[in-house]
């Protein structure tokens, strides 16, 4: 914790000093507790606050040199019920057993009507997961810097892999349940995390384009998390998708049990869609920019898109698809090529698209069917950024080699 403390406070100058001596700078922040999940809290700006219990245990797995022999132990372990290996550290089997965890307010009933909601609009979840979400990615500053010149900049089909796997362990019938692998996946995801705060401050490109001493703050993960479910529940509303009020909730819940199970204190998580807007708009709305890691970054994920071309849609359709999703002030902005005519056919197909498969939900067996054709198209994706291998989401014990 000593060295913690040391490496904050010398990794940014006066900002840092004043970090760790309880000193902030003014903040934007004015989101109340009240309107989080559990109600109440200090109501600290998340922009200063980390993973404190996360962050010391991971740097000292990479100082102590066991990176490699972690991340081959944690491999086999996959499924939220199964046994820790033996042989991990046991300061980091502690941890481990308690973020693994789920907290009280954790609703079984929830979550399995998050599925059946998930089972019918797969589709869309996925289409906006990918396309809105990870394109959007590349706009939010501090995440794009991170993501560039972190470890996982140097590959971003395996990265994207990494998250592609997030979003998909969410969406399936048993994800936080014993044999599902939601938890483990958060966990492990949380273990990364703390690892980029720990590398990323001692690399220079990222000290030299950074606004900030360190990395992925509370404040940070929450405009990733916006990016994901209150960005697809404003598509929804724009789309006029009719979501019965248990299902809409139960899908909140699914993303507020996500936010806790990365590490994200439950004052920050919002309670309701109302609060969850709110915030959205607070920390996620103005920040919107491009960088020059960003708009790499878009370059890169739009390359990917051309490889897939051949299985399931051609660059120009994806740049069609995601200015249809992020609009033309974002697109330009991250210069996703303009395609006049494809743009004009999804702008004017997408809705009654929408429409005429929502109208068709009542049939029988209708969602089920849905479901299947969907997760034929998400196998697919995952198989593709695998490349047929598992997906392991590793703590890294480098920043990007080629930076």
């Amino acid at each position: 914790m000593q060295e913690m403390s040391r490496r904050r406070l010398l990794a940014g100058g006066a900002a840092g000093a004043l970090a760790v001596m309880g000193v902030r700078p003014p903040s934007s922040w004015s989101w109340s507790p009240q309107g989080s999940i559990v109600g109440s809290g200090a109501g600290a700006d998340p922009r200063w606050v980390w993973d404190e219990e996360a962050d010391p245990i991971v740097a000292g797995v990479i100082q102590r040199g066991e990176t490699a022999r972690v991340n081959e132990l944690l491999r086999g372990w996959t499924t939220n019920d199964q046994p820790l290996p033996a042989g991990l550290p046991q300061d980091l089997h502690d941890f481990i057993e308690r973020a693994r965890r789920l907290p009280d307010w954790a609703d079984a009933q929830k979550l399995r009507t998050a599925f059946a909601f998930n089972e019918k609009r797969g589709l869309y979840l996925g289409m906006t997961y990918g396309l809105a979400s990870g394109m959007m990615s590349t706009g939010i500053p501090r995440e794009a810097r991170a993501v560039y010149y972190s470890k996982g900049g140097a590959d971003m089909k395996d990265r994207i892999a990494k998250t592609a796997k997030l979003g998909y362990d969410i969406g399936t019938k048993n994800a936080f349940e014993p044999g599902g692998e939601m938890i483990v996946t958060c966990v492990k995801t949380r273990l990364v995390h703390a690892a980029v705060r720990h590398l990323l401050p001692q690399s220079p490109h990222w000290q030299a384009s950074a606004d900030e001493e360190i990395p992925i703050s509370q404040r940070d993960l929450m405009v990733t998390w916006h990016s994901l479910p209150s960005t697809v529940m404003r598509h929804f509303r724009a789309w006029d998708i009719a979501i019965p009020e248990a299902e809409s909730e139960a899908f909140l819940h699914s993303w507020q049990l996500t936010a806790h199970m990365l590490g994200i204190r439950d004052e920050y998580i919002p309670a309701t869609w109302d609060d969850a807007e709110a915030q959205c708009r607070q920390v996620l709305d103005p920040l919107l920019a491009a960088t020059p890691e960003g708009i790499k970054l878009a370059d890169m994920l739009m390359d990917l898109a051309a490889e897939i071309d051949a299985g399931l849609a051609s660059k120009p359709f994806i740049c069609a698809i995601t200015r249809y999703l992020l609009g033309d002030e974002f697109a330009d902005m991250m210069q996703i090529t303009r395609y006049p005519a494809l743009d004009a056919f999804v702008e004017n197909g997408w809705p009654p698209f929408v429409a005429f498969r929502e109208a068709a939900l009542p049939l029988p067996l209708a969602p089920q069917g849905y479901w299947a054709f969907d997760e034929f198209l998400r196998q697919f994706v995952l198989f593709f950024l695998s490349e047929g291998r598992p997906i392991s989401i590793e703590i890294p014990d480098t920043n990007n080699p080629n930076y």
